[in-house]
């Protein structure tokens, strides 16, 4: 059976961990396949948004050290986008969720950390899990968990390696949605359908722009917003929705 599995529902792609004897604790071969389904998602224009979930109550415990022990290792490479555990240097053109039940750990917790957003069910922990066996955060950890929570909050869960449940996770803008316990697909589907409702080549050239600024300067981030902003323009996507507010759409607040 593959370790990974994939879903389409309407223009949204679910894609699975199918390793719940290991908490989908994620090997090489596991890499490559979530490398793989993303890159596909990625240029696939009849697809709008994916969800990343693990199968069987936890989202993700980190690379499978029983693995790298077996000869399984995951990939470190200096250059490419492959990382160890899979996605977690791919920039993709399209948002992705992290639908969270049980532990997202470890290279887990940098996994669900690429995801643009994450929506944790009630019971989820998150944690730096692999400071106890020695394990450094290589897929872009202490990059990403710092801007997403601030370094001092990172600092404190980089060196101490505790667990955050998904009040604390919500609380310091790690989850940006709580669902019930069992209810993160569901949550994650819902919101899903509100991006893939949008203009899209708006929403993705936003999502760009504030991807990108954190390797530019003030100038750079300037100019990088205003030409994906202007690609927007000349498409005509805002005309075509000034023209819908004008004819009463964004009346009474409509959203």
């Amino acid at each position: 059976m593959e370790t990974v599995s994939t879903e389409v529902r309407g223009r949204t792609l679910i894609v699975t961990i199918e390793r719940p004897q290991a908490r989908n604790a994620v090997d090489g071969p596991t890499a490559r396949l979530l490398y793989d389904a993303f890159k596909a998602f990625d240029a696939d224009e009849a697809l709008d948004v994916a969800i990343l979930q693990g199968r069987g109550g936890a989202f993700c415990a980190g690379a499978d050290l029983k693995g790298v022990a077996e000869g399984r290792g995951n990939p470190v490479l200096r250059d490419g986008d492959l990382g160890p555990m899979g996605v977690t240097r791919l920039r993709l053109g399209k948002p992705v969720i992290a639908a969270i039940e049980g532990h997202a750990v470890a290279g887990g917790l940098e996994v669900a950390c690429w995801c643009d957003l994450r929506v944790a069910a009630e019971g989820s922990v998150f944690g730096v899990f692999c400071r106890r066996f020695g394990v450094p955060l290589i897929d872009l950890g202490t990059v990403r968990l710092p801007r997403l929570i601030g370094a001092s909050r990172a600092m404190d869960l980089i060196l101490t390696g505790r667990p955050v449940e998904a009040k604390e996770a919500f609380d310091i803008g790690l989850a940006n949605r709580i669902a019930p316990k069992g209810g993160a697909l569901d949550a994650a589907l819902e919101l899903a359908a509100k991006l893939s409702a949008f203009p899209q080549l708006c929403m993705r050239n936003d999502r760009l722009s504030a991807i990108g600024q954190w390797s530019l300067d003030w100038d750079q981030a300037t100019a990088a917003e205003i030409a994906l902003g202007m690609d927007v323009l000349r498409s005509g996507a805002s005309q075509e929705g000034a023209t819908r507010f004008a004819a009463g759409e964004g009346r009474g607040g409509k959203f």
